[in-house]
Protein backbone atom coordinates (compact mmCIF):
# COMPACT_ATOMS: atom_id res chain seq x y z
CA UNK A 1 0.00 0.00 0.00
CA UNK A 2 0.78 3.14 -0.88
CA UNK A 3 2.36 5.86 1.60
CA UNK A 4 1.59 9.26 1.79
CA UNK A 5 3.19 12.52 2.64
CA UNK A 6 2.01 16.11 3.02
CA UNK A 7 4.91 18.73 2.88
CA UNK A 8 5.42 21.98 2.78
CA UNK A 9 6.02 23.65 -0.70
CA UNK A 10 7.30 27.09 -1.39
CA UNK A 11 7.97 29.03 -4.55
CA UNK A 12 9.40 27.56 -7.73
CA UNK A 13 8.76 24.19 -5.72
CA UNK A 14 10.87 24.39 -2.77
CA UNK A 15 10.84 22.34 -0.21
CA UNK A 16 11.94 24.02 3.34
CA UNK A 17 10.15 22.60 6.25
CA UNK A 18 12.57 21.34 8.67
CA UNK A 19 9.99 19.19 10.09
CA UNK A 20 9.14 17.73 6.76
CA UNK A 21 12.84 17.28 6.02
CA UNK A 22 13.18 14.78 9.38
CA UNK A 23 10.24 12.73 7.72
CA UNK A 24 11.83 12.70 4.14
CA UNK A 25 14.74 11.21 5.17
CA UNK A 26 13.49 9.16 8.21
CA UNK A 27 11.63 7.23 5.34
CA UNK A 28 14.51 7.02 3.14
CA UNK A 29 16.50 5.29 6.28
CA UNK A 30 13.71 3.04 6.69
CA UNK A 31 13.96 2.69 2.25
CA UNK A 32 10.38 3.23 2.34
CA UNK A 33 8.63 4.76 -0.55
CA UNK A 34 6.23 7.81 -0.34
CA UNK A 35 4.02 9.60 -2.45
CA UNK A 36 4.92 13.60 -2.02
CA UNK A 37 1.52 15.59 -1.99
CA UNK A 38 2.99 19.21 -1.78
CA UNK A 39 0.97 21.29 0.60
CA UNK A 40 1.06 25.53 0.98
CA UNK A 41 0.96 27.49 4.50
CA UNK A 42 -2.46 28.72 3.04
CA UNK A 43 -3.35 25.14 1.96
CA UNK A 44 -5.46 24.01 5.33
CA UNK A 45 -8.05 22.35 3.68
CA UNK A 46 -5.72 19.63 2.06
CA UNK A 47 -4.84 18.58 5.35
CA UNK A 48 -8.47 18.77 7.09
CA UNK A 49 -8.52 15.00 7.12
CA UNK A 50 -5.99 14.81 9.78
CA UNK A 51 -7.99 17.00 12.28
CA UNK A 52 -5.07 19.68 12.11
CA UNK A 53 -3.74 22.19 10.28
CA UNK A 54 0.17 21.31 9.91
CA UNK A 55 2.41 19.56 7.95
CA UNK A 56 4.00 17.02 7.72
CA UNK A 57 0.98 14.55 7.62
CA UNK A 58 2.06 10.55 6.66
CA UNK A 59 -0.87 8.78 5.09
CA UNK A 60 -0.50 4.90 5.59
CA UNK A 61 -3.39 3.26 4.55
CA UNK A 62 -6.14 3.76 6.97
CA UNK A 63 -3.33 5.59 9.47
CA UNK A 64 -3.35 9.23 9.76
CA UNK A 65 -0.36 10.32 11.66
CA UNK A 66 0.02 14.35 12.04
CA UNK A 67 3.71 15.59 13.59
CA UNK A 68 7.27 14.83 12.81
CA UNK A 69 8.07 13.16 15.94
CA UNK A 70 4.89 11.07 15.94
CA UNK A 71 5.47 10.43 12.08
CA UNK A 72 9.09 8.91 13.63
CA UNK A 73 7.36 6.91 16.08
CA UNK A 74 5.29 5.60 13.96
CA UNK A 75 8.17 4.17 11.13
CA UNK A 76 9.91 2.87 13.95
CA UNK A 77 6.62 0.38 15.28
CA UNK A 78 5.01 -0.16 12.08
CA UNK A 79 8.48 -1.26 10.14
CA UNK A 80 9.83 -2.93 12.71
CA UNK A 81 12.23 -4.79 9.73
CA UNK A 82 13.35 -2.20 8.61
CA UNK A 83 16.19 -0.50 10.24
CA UNK A 84 15.91 1.09 13.06
CA UNK A 85 15.67 5.69 13.72
CA UNK A 86 16.75 5.32 17.30
CA UNK A 87 18.49 2.23 17.66
CA UNK A 88 17.78 -0.28 21.29
CA UNK A 89 17.51 0.47 24.85
CA UNK A 90 16.99 4.05 25.70
CA UNK A 91 17.62 5.17 22.08
CA UNK A 92 14.12 6.52 21.94
CA UNK A 93 14.22 8.83 24.84
CA UNK A 94 16.93 9.79 24.31
CA UNK A 95 16.51 11.77 20.91
CA UNK A 96 13.47 12.40 22.54
CA UNK A 97 15.25 14.39 24.50
CA UNK A 98 17.13 16.01 21.70
CA UNK A 99 14.14 16.58 19.52
CA UNK A 100 12.77 18.57 22.37
CA UNK A 101 15.97 20.90 22.69
CA UNK A 102 16.30 21.31 19.07
CA UNK A 103 12.74 22.61 18.75
CA UNK A 104 12.78 24.87 21.94
CA UNK A 105 16.46 26.25 21.48
CA UNK A 106 18.04 25.76 18.14
CA UNK A 107 15.00 26.61 15.87
CA UNK A 108 13.53 29.64 17.32
CA UNK A 109 17.03 30.82 17.05
CA UNK A 110 17.57 30.26 13.69
CA UNK A 111 14.22 31.30 13.03
CA UNK A 112 15.14 35.05 14.02
CA UNK A 113 18.31 35.02 11.39
CA UNK A 114 16.34 34.08 8.57
CA UNK A 115 12.41 35.15 9.26
CA UNK A 116 12.74 37.68 6.45
CA UNK A 117 14.14 35.80 4.16
CA UNK A 118 11.68 33.18 4.43
CA UNK A 119 9.03 35.48 3.15
CA UNK A 120 10.76 35.49 -0.16
CA UNK A 121 10.76 32.14 -1.06
CA UNK A 122 7.36 30.65 0.44
CA UNK A 123 4.66 30.50 -2.39
CA UNK A 124 3.22 33.92 -3.63
CA UNK A 125 0.46 32.64 -2.43
CA UNK A 126 1.20 32.29 1.46
CA UNK A 127 3.00 35.67 1.31
CA UNK A 128 0.64 37.76 3.18
CA UNK A 129 -0.40 34.61 5.23
CA UNK A 130 3.03 34.29 6.58
CA UNK A 131 4.36 37.79 7.25
CA UNK A 132 0.92 38.60 9.14
CA UNK A 133 1.28 35.54 11.06
CA UNK A 134 4.66 35.92 11.61
CA UNK A 135 4.70 39.53 12.51
CA UNK A 136 1.59 39.00 14.76
CA UNK A 137 4.14 36.52 16.47
CA UNK A 138 6.90 38.52 17.40
CA UNK A 139 5.08 41.70 17.83
CA UNK A 140 7.35 43.80 15.21
CA UNK A 141 8.04 43.78 11.40
CA UNK A 142 10.06 40.56 9.78
CA UNK A 143 12.55 43.09 9.12
CA UNK A 144 13.56 44.39 12.43
CA UNK A 145 13.43 40.58 13.93
CA UNK A 146 16.51 39.92 11.01
CA UNK A 147 18.54 43.11 11.77
CA UNK A 148 19.35 41.51 15.17
CA UNK A 149 21.18 38.34 13.74
CA UNK A 150 24.26 38.87 14.53
CA UNK A 151 23.07 38.62 18.21
CA UNK A 152 21.35 35.61 17.28
CA UNK A 153 24.30 33.90 15.80
CA UNK A 154 26.92 34.46 19.24
CA UNK A 155 23.91 32.53 20.98
CA UNK A 156 23.83 29.37 18.38
CA UNK A 157 27.53 29.64 18.46
CA UNK A 158 27.11 28.23 22.29
CA UNK A 159 24.06 25.79 21.96
CA UNK A 160 26.39 24.20 19.08
CA UNK A 161 29.03 23.44 21.28
CA UNK A 162 27.98 19.93 22.04
CA UNK A 163 27.03 19.06 18.94
CA UNK A 164 30.44 20.32 16.96
CA UNK A 165 32.34 17.98 20.59
CA UNK A 166 30.06 14.96 19.01
CA UNK A 167 31.14 15.13 15.61
CA UNK A 168 34.43 15.88 16.24
CA UNK A 169 35.46 12.37 16.60
CA UNK A 170 32.10 10.59 14.82
CA UNK A 171 30.83 11.21 11.74
CA UNK A 172 27.31 11.30 12.46
CA UNK A 173 25.49 11.87 15.91
CA UNK A 174 24.50 8.62 16.30
CA UNK A 175 28.18 7.19 15.62
CA UNK A 176 28.82 5.62 12.43
CA UNK A 177 25.95 5.48 10.82
CA UNK A 178 23.16 8.13 10.64
CA UNK A 179 19.57 7.84 13.22
CA UNK A 180 16.98 10.13 13.72
CA UNK A 181 19.15 12.59 15.87
CA UNK A 182 20.92 13.19 12.56
CA UNK A 183 17.62 13.85 10.70
CA UNK A 184 16.33 16.11 13.28
CA UNK A 185 19.23 18.66 13.56
CA UNK A 186 19.94 17.97 9.69
CA UNK A 187 16.17 19.34 8.89
CA UNK A 188 17.16 22.61 10.52
CA UNK A 189 20.44 23.26 8.97
CA UNK A 190 18.29 22.41 5.17
CA UNK A 191 15.75 24.53 6.22
CA UNK A 192 18.62 27.43 6.76
CA UNK A 193 19.89 26.48 3.36
CA UNK A 194 17.06 26.60 1.53
CA UNK A 195 15.61 29.27 2.89
CA UNK A 196 18.25 31.92 2.86
CA UNK A 197 21.70 32.78 1.81
CA UNK A 198 22.79 33.09 5.04
CA UNK A 199 25.69 31.03 5.63
CA UNK A 200 25.60 29.68 9.76
CA UNK A 201 28.47 27.60 9.36
CA UNK A 202 32.13 27.62 8.44
CA UNK A 203 33.71 25.11 6.13
CA UNK A 204 36.06 24.12 9.06
CA UNK A 205 33.16 23.32 11.11
CA UNK A 206 32.68 19.49 12.35
CA UNK A 207 28.95 20.50 11.66
CA UNK A 208 29.68 21.68 7.98
CA UNK A 209 31.43 18.29 7.44
CA UNK A 210 28.57 16.69 8.80
CA UNK A 211 25.81 18.48 6.86
CA UNK A 212 28.08 17.73 3.62
CA UNK A 213 27.66 14.03 4.40
CA UNK A 214 23.88 14.06 5.14
CA UNK A 215 23.02 15.85 1.87
CA UNK A 216 24.79 13.10 -0.21
CA UNK A 217 22.71 10.56 2.01
CA UNK A 218 20.03 8.65 0.01
CA UNK A 219 21.31 9.41 -3.54
CA UNK A 220 21.51 13.03 -2.78
CA UNK A 221 17.79 13.43 -1.87
CA UNK A 222 18.21 16.77 -0.22
CA UNK A 223 21.43 18.04 -1.78
CA UNK A 224 18.62 18.73 -5.13
CA UNK A 225 16.92 21.17 -2.79
CA UNK A 226 18.31 24.50 -1.97
CA UNK A 227 18.39 28.43 -2.30
CA UNK A 228 19.16 28.29 -6.41
CA UNK A 229 15.87 26.83 -6.63
CA UNK A 230 13.84 29.38 -4.89
CA UNK A 231 12.20 32.47 -6.14
CA UNK A 232 13.54 35.64 -4.50
CA UNK A 233 11.53 38.70 -5.01
CA UNK A 234 13.13 41.37 -2.97
CA UNK A 235 10.51 44.12 -4.26
CA UNK A 236 8.56 42.05 -1.37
Amino acid sequence: MTLRLYELVGANDIRFSPYCWRVRMALAHKGLAAEIVPCKFTDKALIAFSGQTRVPVLVDGERVIADSWNIACYLEDAYPDRPSLFGPGLGRRLTRFFNLWVDGEINPTLLRMIVRDILDIVHPDDREYFRSSREARFGQPLETVQSERHLHMERLAQFLIPVRTMLADSSYLCGDSPGYADYILFGTFQWVRCSSELEVLDSSDPIFEWRERMLDLYGGVARRYGRAMAIRDRST
